[in-house]
């Protein structure tokens, strides 16, 4: 009997790459958000070290700000 790692790649697999993807974009998430709450940096500075758009990290501040 055939291992279905001959046949099943997850590199290839559509599902992983989604999850993949979708973890780390709640890894930067939660990393921008710590930047926010212990550094209070730049929204540039941020973006850049997360690894996300200037818009969305402000976003994200007025969304912490407004709680």
């Amino acid at each position: 009997m055939q291992s279905i790692s001959t046949f099943f790649k997850e590199e290839d697999d559509f599902f992983c790459r989604k999850v993949e993807k979708e973890t780390k974009e709640r890894r930067n998430h939660e990393v921008a958000k710590s930047l926010i709450l212990e550094l209070d940096l730049p929204y540039e500075q941020i973006a850049r070290i997360a690894k996300l758009d200037v818009a969305y990290v402000k976003k994200l501040r007025a969304e912490m700000e407004n709680k």
